[in-house]
């Protein structure tokens, strides 16, 4: 489908034909040279066997391709360059071509925590699960040095009981699991959607307290950017993504459609606090509570989801409520 449009630089020198157990696909656009070095390195310091792992970077467009300063590593990775279409196409392209058994994301520059990542891969290994959940940080200090082992379990029951944590690179997970899914191209914050329909899909999932992800936060990253379209774009690709949900819900058996209806509401619960934080707007807060309320999904759910749930879902039905968190929510955040 997009053969015509990338650009395979360089292939990982394959011996034989065994299937790899884990496919590492690292995306990467703009990124310093070292940040991209330490993320493979990263793959690289980990007991996988070459024939174990595959590692394909998704270079989406950079103004510099950095395989010039990768010669090192040429023996270890594939090299994929595309026009920039994005982290969704990007990622879309690793899963068409990779070969792993399972597959683990990873943004080039963020990078795995060695100790508790193969943790990750012991479960893997002996405990055939579909999908292992596990935890990010930005504290490469706070990483935990004991490490517990929750499951198996289906991915309904996890998401019933927990607050879903929607990154794709919080987990590793059995590709066969795919089927037709795939990332919603030219959308922000993709791993929303993503996440919650393929966790529908397991049986057998396991989740671990391991912080085995170290993630940067980085002042030019989507999270930071303050232009008004990109803020109502972000808004409104968030509403998309809620509405998706909802209507999947509709047609899911009952234990799905209740753990689907936790996320739904938790979503909706984070588009109202987003809308409120990045507009500061009685105006476009009331505007996007209608169009929530005309397809049923405002009032929240009577739900004591989590404290903060809760806490939010009592003040946002009210409009002294709403007006009162437009001026203090970044208190409630910390103190909920």
């Amino acid at each position: 489908m997009y053969a015509k449009e990338i650009h395979i630089y360089y292939m990982q020198n394959t011996q034989n034909n065994k299937k790899p157990l884990v496919s590492f696909i690292i995306t990467v656009y703009n990124l310093p040279v070292s940040m991209l070095i330490e993320c493979i390195e990263s793959v690289l310091a980990l007991t996988l066997k070459k024939d174990e792992r595959e590692i394909i970077i998704i270079d989406d467009g950079s103004e510099e391709s950095p395989l010039q300063y990768l010669s090192a590593y040429l023996d270890s990775i594939t090299y994929i360059r595309q026009p920039n279409k994005g982290l969704s196409m990007a990622r879309n392209i690793g899963i068409q071509i990779c070969n792993g058994k399972y597959i683990q994301f990873i943004d080039g520059d963020d990078y795995l925590i060695r100790v508790p990542y193969e943790h990750c891969l012991d479960i893997v290994r002996f405990d055939d699960p579909e999908i292992v959940m596990f935890n990010l940080t930005d504290n490469i200090k706070n990483a935990e040095t004991a490490y517990d082992k929750n499951g198996p379990m289906d991915g309904a029951t996890y998401m019933r009981h927990n607050n879903l944590k929607a990154s794709a690179c919080g987990y590793v997970f059995l590709r066969s699991l795919l089927i037709d899914l795939a990332f919603v191209p030219g959308i922000y914050h993709e791993d929303e959607d993503f996440t919650p329909r393929l966790l529908l899909k397991a049986e057998r999932l396991y989740h671990t307290n391991a912080k085995a992800y170290f993630y940067r936060k980085r002042n030019n990253s989507i999270m930071h950017k303050i232009d008004k379209r990109k803020i109502v774009k972000r808004l409104d690709d968030m509403e998309a993504t809620i509405v998706r949900l909802n209507t999947l819900k509709d047609s899911l058996p009952i234990s799905e459609r209740e753990a689907l209806q936790r996320r739904v509401a938790q979503l909706t619960m984070d588009h109202l606090y987003n809308t409120i934080m990045l507009t500061r707007s009685k105006a476009h807060l009331e505007k996007r509570i209608q169009r929530l309320e005309e397809i049923g999904l405002f009032p929240l759910p009577n739900k004591n989801y989590t404290k903060k749930y809760t806490l939010f879902r009592r003040m946002i039905n009210s409009k002294t409520g709403r007006a009162m968190m437009l001026r203090i929510l970044p208190l409630i955040d910390k103190e909920a």
